[in-house]
């Protein structure tokens, strides 16, 4: 069905009928209007053919077309004719009916929709009767529809016995929707609940509303749906987007001259730069939510946020140190203006990204924290901490709740769905504890081997969950079904290290993780392919991240002190040219942390 914005171009065209003596004879001779006729030279000195008879138009009505002669030919000219006036292209329409002799909607159609528009509701009744519909609910339905728009216009204009005649003398006696029907007669006492019935003060609009309602009522084959090519085409579309299987696209939108099919090379596979800046191992790096930075956490107790510049070059924007420890997480706000930083059983701190100033520090007496992320408001934070406890934490630096539970000390992570209401979090060594935070129940994934690590889907659906024996497992969390286990990912070596994987690619449709034999292993998410191993590292990749606005670009962070940032461009792209492989320049500046203790 159309939407309400819809100005329905061919019910306005039969409308101007009466008016522009410029549309087809054919619609005039419908309607039973006189016009002038037309100039040949008008649509580029063709002229116009005169209808086919009976028998051609019932030939067409079971002419197929298409390679596979699967396509009414009936029905592909009117959803044709439907798009063009829906576009606005009210005349090209007309012409295509004119000379398909095929025609949007029959003449008894065309009546009821310009009686309708005009408010003529009473020939609009007898109308809907000749249209010949079988199903009686429809027709009373229907004239239901017409006759509450008559009857709230007679308000409107404050014609209040005529309203209340047409309610008792032709409403209700249909003897459907009674409750609306009451409504209706609370209007008559309380005009002002128009409004909240659907009524609009502007006629065209509410009018517009009935023939869309209308539309919903009837057979599909008595009145073309609203949009239906726009909606074929998208079909056909997913269809496409969905069987490629390398489908990796940055454009949103298809093109419609070609099908649709991304190849291998559309995956970052190739060093486009590596960036150097850290003096030890680095363990955890994190793309901000709009991909304009890259946050690199290392063993040398530092993070550096880097800015994607213009030509696609990550340049040093701050260096931030102050912890006493290996900085173990990161976490960037949901606007990207602050990002916190986790010690290992140290302490968290709020940084401003735009001047790499430390806001705040976050500590407890006697313990030390192991993770921390925002909450999707943005005006809390959370904090895992050593005794095994979940602290929430203002906006003011003040703690403001505390989640207890049987938790780990050396892998903490924690999520928290985009809506607020629940809480992932490690529990066990082989458990994941989903809580719902209103109704404090808990529901546990477990698994049969050490949990070392886990992230959550950008649709909150699906957690991935990196496990001691080597396998990358994808849960299903959102079904309303309870947890469930979906795909395994295997290939990768992991025999000491925690290591940390991602969703990533257009729609999240590939798993990429580091893996402890220096390379970047890349799946198929669906299939469970292993479509690419990246190499270039020199040891042990620890984590990886998918730039969430970039599908073609892909961080890893290494051992060997690095951080490579993979892409589709070659080494020799003009693109690149001129960037040297043992690093990126800086200009950055170094940021010592002496932020207020809370």
């Amino acid at each position: 069905m159309g939407g309400l914005e819809d100005e329905e171009p061919p019910s306005k065209r039969i409308k101007s009928l009466q008016f522009c003596s410029q549309n087809p004879l054919s619609l005039t001779q419908n309607l039973s209007l006189s016009t002038k006729s037309p100039n040949p030279l008008e649509f580029g000195g063709r002229m116009a053919r005169p209808l086919p008879s009976k028998g051609k138009q019932e030939s067409q009505n079971e002419t197929l077309i298409g390679s596979k002669a699967l396509i009414r030919k009936n029905e592909f000219v009117r959803i044709i004719t439907k798009a063009l006036y829906s576009l606005g292209y009210e005349r090209t329409g007309s012409i295509l009916e004119e000379e398909s002799g095929i025609h949007l909607h029959e003449p008894v159609i065309s009546l009821l929709r310009k009686q309708v528009l005009e408010g003529n509701w009473d020939e609009s009744i007898q109308t809907l009767h000749k249209i010949g519909l079988t199903d009686q609910k429809i027709v009373k339905n229907s004239a239901f529809l017409i006759l509450e728009q008559k009857f709230f216009e007679q308000l409107e204009n404050g014609e209040v016995t005529k309203a209340i005649k047409t309610l008792q003398g032709e409403i209700s006696p249909l003897g459907v929707n009674t409750k609306r029907v009451h409504d209706l007669t609370g209007c008559i006492l309380c005009p002002s609940k128009l409004g909240e019935l659907g009524f609009w003060r502007a006629e065209t609009k509410t009018r517009v509303r009935v023939l869309d309602e209308l539309q919903r009522l009837f057979p599909i084959s008595v009145m073309v749906p609203e949009r239906r090519l726009e909606e074929l085409v998208e079909q056909a579309l997913d269809v496409q987007r969905e069987s490629c299987y390398f489908h990796n696209f940055r454009d949103k939108c298809l093109s419609l001259f070609v099908d649709h099919k991304c190849e291998k090379d559309q995956i970052p596979s190739r060093t486009v730069q590596v960036l150097d800046a850290h003096q030890d191992e680095v363990w955890y790096i994190q793309f901000s939510n709009n991909g304009k930075y890259l946050a690199t956490a290392s063993n040398d107790m530092s993070v550096i946020i880097w800015e994607v510049n213009g030509e696609g070059k990550l340049v040093i924007k701050h260096k931030l140190t102050g912890h006493e420890r290996v900085v173990i997480m990161v976490s960037w706000s949901p606007d990207d203006r602050q990002i916190l930083t986790c010690g290992q059983e140290e302490c968290v701190r709020l940084w401003e990204v735009s001047t790499g100033s430390c806001l705040r520090i976050y500590e407890k007496p006697g313990l030390g924290l192991i993770s921390s992320g925002f909450f999707p408001s943005g005006d809390k934070i959370y904090t895992g901490v050593t005794d095994r406890s979940l602290s929430i934490w203002g906006s003011d630096g003040t703690e403001v709740e505390s989640v207890k539970g049987q938790r780990l000390t050396k892998t903490a992570d924690v999520a928290v769905t985009k809506d607020g209401k629940y809480i992932i979090m490690l529990n066990k060594e082989n458990n994941i504890l989903i809580l719902d935070r209103e109704s404090k129940r808990e529901t546990v994934i477990e698994e049969e081997c050490t949990i070392t690590s886990f992230s959550l889907s950008d649709d909150d659906e699906y957690l991935l969950v990196n496990l001691l024996n080597q396998e990358i497992h994808l849960w299903c969390i959102g079904d309303g079904g309870g947890p469930s286990l979906d795909k395994k990912y295997k290939g990768h070596k992991r025999l000491r290290f925690v290591l940390r994987s991602c969703f990533g690619g257009t729609d999240q449709g590939f798993i990429a993780s580091g893996s402890e034999d220096s390379l970047v292993y890349i799946w198929h998410r669906q299939t469970e392919d292993l479509i690419e191993t990246l190499a270039g590292h020199s040891g042990a990749v620890n984590c990886v991240c998918w730039n969430p606005a970039d599908p073609y670009m892909l961080a890893s962070g290494s051992d060997d002190h690095t951080v490579r940032i993979w892409g589709l461009e070659k080494p020799n792209s003009p693109k690149w040219k001129g960037l040297s492989e043992n690093g990126s320049c800086s200009n950055g500046v170094s940021h010592q942390c002496n932020g207020n203790s809370k």
